[in-house]
């Protein structure tokens, strides 16, 4: 079948999923938008001499069954897609792709794949499959560097190094908190970790620290870990990094900010948040190259036929 690669137009977005060295007896004929590769100065012609097409972006559309965007399409694209076309990425359909669904995936008839880390699924007319080739944990470095570049990114924007008289928590043991730790472990040892098993250790000791890192996604469950009167009770100027970017779940009442700026003050509680969506894009050449390894093996080089079959379309 046809699968062709657009760039993803998710703002800031750098990561380059697909690299031509990981092109490599795949199933699938193999499409990619011009330009795909240019923030690792990777040409179009590197894509060719690996079997690759290139077209323009709606021809893609046009040309192919299967549409991969590793980030949620932005309404700009709505105009180019087909029905009955495959999506694949991080489409998030029962998070912030929950419009996309409503307003293009199930007019259009349309097979949303969902490679989420934790439980790749797919959408299909209001019911959910799991492809069982796509194993949970398997772009887990990704996650990693989420923390790792968050927790740094967030330091050096709130202008401070941490030293040892600074303490620290960082919430959560997943592959996002231990990137924090990997981070802010080579500043200061004061550094405490809490559990979910142990969060009532950090809520007696929330008016300690100087630096909370989240790592924990709750999700839309209704329990937050870190309430509205719990931040009443947190240090005057504490920074709160959210490097799970759960807004307004993990950390009960917060909102996004941006990579153009990223820490907003709270008058409110007096704190600093930190909650950048996307943050592995900070290390985009490490994570491009983790993606487009682990995406290939276990997503590009199969059929995409796969999903139809899955879903039995």
């Amino acid at each position: 079948m046809k699968l062709g690669f657009i760039k993803s137009n998710f703002p800031n977005e750098q990561r380059v999923p697909l690299l031509p060295g990981h092109i490599d007896n795949f199933k699938n004929d193999i499409f990619i938008e011009s330009g795909f590769g240019e923030h690792l100065n990777i040409t179009d012609q590197d894509y060719e001499k690996k079997g690759a097409v290139i077209l323009a972006r709606s021809e893609i559309f046009k040309t192919c069954r299967g549409i991969f965007s590793l980030k949620l399409l932005q309404p700009d694209d709505y105009k180019y897609i087909q029905e009955n076309q495959i999506i694949i990425g991080w489409t998030h359909p029962k998070g912030s792709g929950k419009q996309f669904m409503i307003d293009q995936a199930i007019p259009k008839n349309l097979i949303v794949v969902d490679l989420d880390n934790k439980r790749p699924t797919v959408f299909f007319k209001n019911e959910e499959y799991s492809p069982n080739w796509v194993p949970e944990d398997f772009v887990y470095q990704n996650s990693f560097y989420a923390g790792y570049a968050g927790t740094i990114h967030a330091l050096l924007n709130y202008g401070i190094l941490p030293t040892n008289t600074v303490k620290i928590a960082i919430l959560g043991s997943g592959n996002v908190s231990q990137g924090a730790f990997h981070a802010i472990s080579k500043f200061s040892d004061n550094v405490r970790m809490f559990y979910r098993k142990t969060m009532f250790e950090f809520k007696t000791e929330i008016s300690q620290f100087d630096v909370v890192i989240n790592g924990i996604d709750v999700g839309n469950t209704g329990k937050s870990i870190i309430s509205k009167n719990e931040q009443k009770k947190m240090k005057e100027n504490c920074l709160i990094i959210d490097v799970a970017a759960d807004v307004g779940n993990t950390i009960e009442g917060t909102d996004f900010t941006s990579i153009e700026k990223p820490i907003r003050y709270e008058s409110e509680t007096k704190l600093y948040f930190y909650a950048v969506p996307n943050t592995p894009t900070l290390a985009y050449r490490n994570t491009s190259e983790v993606i487009s390894e682990q995406f290939s093996k276990y997503v590009y080089s199969k059929d995409i036929s796969l999903f139809l079959d899955l879903v039995g379309a």
